[in-house]
């Protein structure tokens, strides 16, 4: 498997009906954002798999997703290969870095070799682990990335109640991960050096941009004084923060778990899965766990307790220096600014996916705010208090 090895480049001619030529851009950055988004059909997804990978496809579903295009894929019964798979067609801004989905694949199989629950990554007919797919409009050629994982079974951690072992073992699976990225190497790794990536922690001002969508609210204010906090506080840190790769996205619909029956007979959890790498890029441990708490709370019944259970597991494998943990309840809460801020302006760009969007925010303001009336000394006194207890074997 060569690691600089090119994408095959495929123009159909099977795709009559895709007419992303017919859509008028209005200039502004919202339409073309919009228009960056891949508009394939069921049928066209369909032949896409049967062409560029060579599946003989039975049955094809639409997945959600932010500002790609993902399909369930079903195939005919095979001797041994996997039935089920998932299609990705990435936006065309994104498919004009190839370098970074391609670092993004050799990854998840790194990750697979090492032992983590990842997809596998499928190959495409040129033997190439993703493929640049050209489609003709009549008024202009666009072109997309297309790559094909096999699909993971098991339920998102968003449908179940989380105990604390299960926040303690995330935190774990986070600290390992980012760890064992630390032993990747890539000719094109620099690609994951994303400039002004807004899913990075560290460009939390950019949200600044996209306030308008907020109106004038005590929500806006909160991330007003989240922005100013994070210019004033975090950014002088960074220096002193530990780099590393950052997953960037274990969310609550991200990470998939399984149940057995333990000895006294109640279900028990474990991690079965984890999804979506698109946005990998290089950032600091302590981001990765930001992220990871963030999401966590999303769900839970008792959010602010959350923390400390994750920064346990994480601490387990990756003790936080003072400087980083002084950091952590700022970049909770800039990682909340960031999910409910993009997803109130992903909602004016795709109406249509809204209730997609919004499920971070149904919960996350109010989690949010919650932090912020509480204010960081009492936040982090639950969070570290609740750690330290498992160094004693007693956890709360």
């Amino acid at each position: 498997m060569g690691e600089e090895e090119g994408l095959d480049e495929v123009i159909p001619t099977c795709f009559p009906d895709l007419c992303l030529g017919d859509i008028m851009s209005s200039g502004n950055d919202q339409q073309s954002e919009a228009l960056s988004k891949p508009t394939f059909s069921e049928e066209q997804a369909s032949a896409l798999a049967e062409s560029v990978f060579g599946l003989k496809v039975s049955k094809v579903q639409p997945l959600p997703s932010y500002d790609d295009q993902n399909f369930h894929v079903y195939v005919s019964k095979t001797k041994n290969g996997p039935t089920e798979y998932v299609l990705k067609i990435s936006n065309t801004k994104a498919s004009k870095n190839p370098d970074l989905i391609e670092v993004q694949n050799h990854i998840i199989m790194f990750l697979k070799a090492a032992g983590f629950p990842t997809s596998s990554v499928c190959r495409t007919e040129g033997d190439n682990t993703a493929s640049l797919v050209s489609i003709d409009s009549g008024s202009e050629i666009k072109s997309y990335l297309v790559r094909l994982l096999t699909y993971l079974p098991g339920r998102p951690i968003a449908e179940i109640p989380i105990s604390p072992q299960l926040l303690y073992e995330i935190g774990k699976l986070a600290a390992k991960l980012d760890k064992t990225l630390q032993k990747f190497h890539h000719p094109k790794l620099s690609s994951l050096h994303r400039k002004n990536f807004i899913w990075n922690l560290k460009n939390v001002a950019l949200l600044e941009k996209y306030l308008y969508v907020l109106g004038q609210n005590r929500n806006r204010e909160i991330v007003e004084h989240v922005i100013h906090l994070f210019k004033e506080e975090v950014t002088p840190k960074l220096s002193h923060f530990r780099e590393c790769i950052n997953h960037g996205d274990l969310n609550d619909h991200n990470i998939l778990i399984e149940s057995s029956k333990s000895a006294s007979g109640n279900a028990e959890y474990q991690v079965s899965g984890i999804l979506d790498f698109d946005d990998m890029s290089y950032g600091y441990y302590v981001f990765e766990l930001a992220i990871t708490i963030m999401y966590m709370m999303i769900e839970s019944k008792n959010p602010i307790q959350v923390g400390g259970h994750v920064l346990a597991g994480f601490e387990s494998i990756t003790p936080l220096t003072a400087v980083e943990k002084g950091a952590l309840f700022l970049l909770v809460c800039s990682r909340f600014c960031q999910s409910l801020v993009m997803a109130a302006y992903s909602c004016q760009l795709y109406p249509e996916n809204k209730d997609y969007f919004m499920v971070t925010a149904k919960t996350g303001w109010k989690h949010l705010q919650q932090m912020f009336d509480m204010g960081q000394k009492a936040v982090e006194e639950i969070w570290f208090e609740t750690a330290k207890s498992y160094e004693s074997g007693i956890s709360m």
